[in-house]
């Protein structure tokens, strides 16, 4: 894919460490909902740094959206984005991803991991497509949930929160378990999204075996 310049439209913090990207979206620019582009920041000595960041805005809107976690200590590429300011831009490169909507299922996120299942959702619900599927979102704090609102108002009582260090009424407590799959996850299910970071995945995965899911039927895309 030709590399293309976008200019930044607006950039919000929607969470103490997660930001929001906007930017224009090129002419004839096209990528599936659940998808990844390869993105480096468009200043010198930043211009070669190419990371991934996965589309949360789908594929009919007139703009490019991301939802970035960032790492102030690591002082590399999402730190430098918390300078980014309104007109400044990007480069696009090539558009990836391995997380495409199959059909209704059972998602399961952890953190940032988050962001491919936006897109899909937001695009499910563009086409009144929701259904019933179902997210199951672990995080370590309630204050790491990202787009609370927007995924309650879409998913309803299918949206499941797992929350790691705190213990708070209406969220449940902990980590993923292979009890607590077993209560939210059909045997019937044909399909298990599943995104986040890679010893979460190692976990649920080792779970969901044990639960007689078939390797075919967990879609992944390590975060």
């Amino acid at each position: 894919m030709t590399q293309q310049v976008v200019k930044v439209k607006t950039i919000t913090s929607i969470t103490h460490d997660v930001l929001q990207i906007v930017t224009v979206k090129p002419h004839n620019f096209s990528f599936i909902a659940g998808q990844a582009v390869a993105i480096s920041i468009n200043k010198p000595s930043w211009e070669n740094e190419i990371r991934p960041f996965t589309f949360t805005s789908i594929p009919t809107d007139s703009f490019l959206e991301f939802v970035v976690k960032v790492y102030p200590s690591h002082k590399g590429v999402t730190n430098e984005l918390l300078t980014l300011k309104i007109g400044d831009s990007l480069i696009l490169h090539n558009v990836f991803g391995a997380i495409t909507y199959r059909g209704e299922g059972v998602f399961i996120a952890g953190g940032a991991g988050i962001t491919p299942f936006v897109s899909i959702f937001r695009d499910l619900r563009s086409k009144n497509e929701i259904g019933n599927n179902k997210l199951i979102f672990a995080n370590k704090t309630k204050g790491d949930i990202i787009l609370e609102r927007e995924l309650k108002e879409m998913l309803s009582k299918n949206f499941i929160n797992i929350i790691a260090d705190e213990n708070i009424v209406g969220y449940a407590h902990g980590y993923i378990s292979e009890s607590f799959l077993k209560d939210h996850i059909s045997r019937a299910c044909e399909n298990i999204y599943l995104c986040g970071p890679a010893p979460m995945m190692e976990s649920v995965e080792k779970q969901l075996h044990y639960l007689n899911h078939k390797h075919k039927t967990i879609i992944k895309e390590e975060f």
